[in-house]
């Protein structure tokens, strides 16, 4: 490490650093994010934003005694880069390499693990109550940006933090952005206190007003109280945040370092919650990430000359989803599109453009998102909502109770199903299989191309008994002619390929896998069936009965934990059928998957062709293949 950082001792020295030279860090700092991330890939725009921020935060206060927490950490590199991971930082998101979100495990400025959105205020304040019970002593910061603000948790945490009066910091980190642009009252109420620089001196202001107000006698200071409490809502900023009982400071510039410096001393100085409001700019520094901080949120390795992908971009499960539900929705105007702040992510944004009237982007508000959608459908529409799978764990209860329980036609879009590679453990979609199969009334549907993609959404729309889940991987399609959307048949599978010593049956896009690992088993001398099982449930009980009998071994393989998923719902099957024949599943195992390449992770778990080759020619055993002595 050269520069003005190179021989610091981080974060201790920044305290010692004049304004200067952490303006010269800061510049260090943007370099070498870019550089890295331009490599790796990775979470760009929102650690650029956030760069004097985070020299600001380490320069005043005593990581890791004082506890610093960043809400989703999308923003932390700069943080990672300013706590003795410099070196380390080279292997952003590779295997075995850093984390792209705190991490306890990783370092112990990682205070609490972060990676999905609006925890960091409740996580704040349980670390602040373990603190004061404890008799210690320390600062806790939690840095939420606007987006996550939209998250419904986010406010159950100010609600409580201002009725306890913790002793915690909020920085709001305010760049008008969560991935997609913010929407709601949240977001334009912070548009209008950031959009006029009066704000910022209209605290001071007030209080010097009110303080003249002469006052004789207690029905004189009663209208006076009154008085003064009316004309707050009227002139003072960030009155929603001093009513839910912290003290505000802003809007302030999140590029200035001075000022954001000055400011936490004067929050150190108070007592009870504070709220600390900072304008950032998402991108800042790199001016493609400026003039596109959506792209380059989460952006894979790219050309810093020009700001484009390296690797030309094929097309993906997302993209055939969102051409396809456009195209559908031309011919039925019931169709509604519904998803919770990831427009471009879940592949929405020509829809939102072509059909506003039947578009709705609801914010981080997962649960909201699923019960709104269920009463779409009990009003008569045909609402698709689309959500990474692991965020769709966090409307659970909604799904059961709002859309279940009431057996609502509502389809379930469950993009980034499976490994999904490089962000991690907190970003795995390998669960949705268990938690939505144990749901009575829930169909599931996982397709093994994008051609069963187009099917399976015109099935679903189609599927008038209840709800449904189409999951589908974050990864590029395989490149099929694609054909007319047409109807599949109801709960059934699809026999790829005869055999008679091992059956194996996969769902999703494991499937292309374990037929290239059937015809490597042929030049082994072992005959595999291979089953495409489409649906996840209702299982094709007849058809994998049937070659179950037949061949006697099975081996299931699906990109879900094993707990509950695909393979234990065809042993219950065949438990169902009194069908005793030897079982291998191949999934995860009790375990959370860490960061890495897509492609590395699936042979790592044998989810490969060659992984499901060795494990079916172990499970057989060429002496024990059928037909052979």
């Amino acid at each position: 490490m050269d520069g003005v950082l190179g021989s610091m001792n981080l974060p201790d020295d920044l305290k010692n650093m004049t304004g200067e030279q952490l303006e010269k860090a800061a510049s260090e700092i943007r370099e070498y994010m870019i550089r890295t991330v331009a490599d790796n890939g990775g979470h760009l725009a929102a650690s650029l934003g956030v760069v004097e921020l985070t020299l600001a935060l380490h320069s005043t206060f005593n990581s890791p005694t004082d506890r610093i927490i960043w809400d989703v950490g999308h923003q932390s590199y700069p943080h990672k880069l300013l706590t003795g991971r410099w070196e380390e930082f080279a292997t952003l998101r590779q295997l075995d390499g850093l984390c792209g979100f705190p991490k306890p495990s990783e370092s112990e400025h990682d205070p609490f693990l972060t990676g999905h959105s609006s925890t960091s205020i409740s996580a704040a304040l349980g670390l602040a109550q373990a603190r004061d019970y404890n008799g210690e002593d320390y600062k806790i910061i939690a840095v939420i940006g606007d987006g996550a603000l939209t998250g419904g948790m986010s406010f159950e945490a100010l609600n409580h933090a201002g009725h306890i009066k913790a002793n915690i910091t909020v920085i709001l980190n305010d760049n008008k952005m969560s991935i997609s642009s913010n929407v709601g009252s949240m977001s334009a109420y912070l548009a209008r206190i950031r959009s006029d620089p009066k704000y910022s001196r209209l605290k001071d202001d007030f209080e010097s007003f009110v303080g003249r107000i002469p006052v004789v006698g207690k029905k004189a200071l009663n209208y006076a109280d009154r008085v003064k409490g009316g004309l707050k809502y009227l002139v003072v900023p960030g009155m929603i945040f001093e009513e839910l009982g912290f003290t505000y400071f802003g809007p302030i510039d999140g590029h200035n370092i001075a000022a954001i410096k000055n400011t936490l001393r004067q929050a150190n100085q108070m007592k009870g919650p504070v709220m600390i409001h900072v304008v950032t700019e998402k991108g800042k520094g790199y001016h493609y990430a400026e003039k596109s901080p959506e792209v380059f949120h989460g952006i894979g390795p790219f050309d810093l000359n020009n700001g484009l992908l390296k690797k030309k971009k094929s097309a993906s499960y997302t993209e055939i989803f969102g051409r396809t539900l456009i195209k559908l929705s031309r011919e039925n105007p019931k169709i509604a599109a519904i998803t919770a702040a990831m427009t471009s992510g879940t592949g929405l944004r020509n829809f939102a453009r072509e059909f506003p009237e039947r578009f709705y982007d609801v914010g981080i508000a997962e649960q909201h998102a699923v019960t709104m959608s269920g009463a779409l459908a009990a009003g008569g529409m045909q609402p698709v909502v689309a959500i990474y799978s692991t965020f769709l764990q966090r409307a659970y209860d909604q799904i059961l109770h709002d859309v279940c329980m009431q057996n609502l036609p509502v389809v379930f879009a469950v993009d980034r199903a499976g490994i999904t590679g490089e962000d991690g453990e907190t970003h795995q979609g390998l669960f949705d299989l268990s938690f939505l199969r144990s749901i009575p009334k829930m169909s599931i549907m996982a397709p093994s191309n994008e051609n069963e993609l187009q099917h399976m959404l015109f099935t679903a729309l189609n599927y008038s008994d209840g709800p449904v889940a189409l999951r589908y991987p974050r990864d590029k399609v395989e490149g099929v002619d694609l054909e007319e959307p047409h109807i599949l048949p109801w709960g059934r599978g699809e026999l790829l390929r005869e055999g008679r010593d091992l059956l194996i049956v996969a769902a999703g896009t494991v499937v292309k896998q374990a037929v290239e690992a059937a015809e490597k088993l042929t030049r082994q001398g072992i005959d595999a069936a291979v089953i495409n099982a489409r649906f996840v449930k209702p299982l094709d009980k007849e058809l994998i009965a049937l070659w179950a009998r037949r061949c006697g071994r099975v081996l299931t393989v699906e990109e879900n934990v094993l707990a509950g998923g695909f393979g234990s719902g065809v042993l219950e099957l065949l438990a169902g059928e009194s069908l005793s024949v030897p079982v291998i599943r191949l999934g995860i195992g009790d375990q959370f998957v860490e960061h890495g390449s897509r492609a590395k992770l699936l042979s790592h778990f044998k989810l490969d062709a060659g992984g499901i080759f060795n494990e079916a020619l172990a499970f057989v055993g060429t002496g024990a293949v059928k037909g052979q002595s």
